[in-house]
């Protein structure tokens, strides 16, 4: 009876392990980086979902651009080019699939500075 009662709660514990978190970015959280392009890159713990997967980048004055996700990258890893920014701050807002079927949201703040 232990026994069972051990197989059911790893079995309703070990899926929530496999939420993707963000192990690593570029831009790094609240950094300036120079402009006016800017490679982005964001790292996970577990494969993502790329086809499903977004990158809305925020612009200073509000407005959203949807950033093209690069395919030709690791399973864990999400990255885009954002080009032709002006100076000023800006968020990433990252939305992915993980390989356990849940979305995960988060959002990146980072300034832009002159070349």
């Amino acid at each position: 009876m232990i026994l069972f009662a051990a197989v059911v709660a790893f079995l309703i514990v070990a899926p929530a392990v496999a939420h993707a978190i963000l192990l690593e970015s570029n831009p790094p959280l609240k950094s300036a980086v120079p402009g006016p392009d800017v490679p982005i890159k964001l790292r996970f713990n577990v494969r993502i979902d790329g086809l499903r997967s977004r990158l809305t980048l925020i612009h200073p004055d509000g407005s959203a651009q949807g950033l093209e996700i690069n395919k030709q990258t690791p399973a864990d890893t999400l990255s885009a080019e954002a080009t032709g920014l002006a100076p000023g701050a800006y968020r990433l807002r990252w939305q992915v699939l993980a390989s356990d079927g849940h979305i995960t949201r988060g959002e990146i703040p980072f300034t832009v500075t002159p070349s």
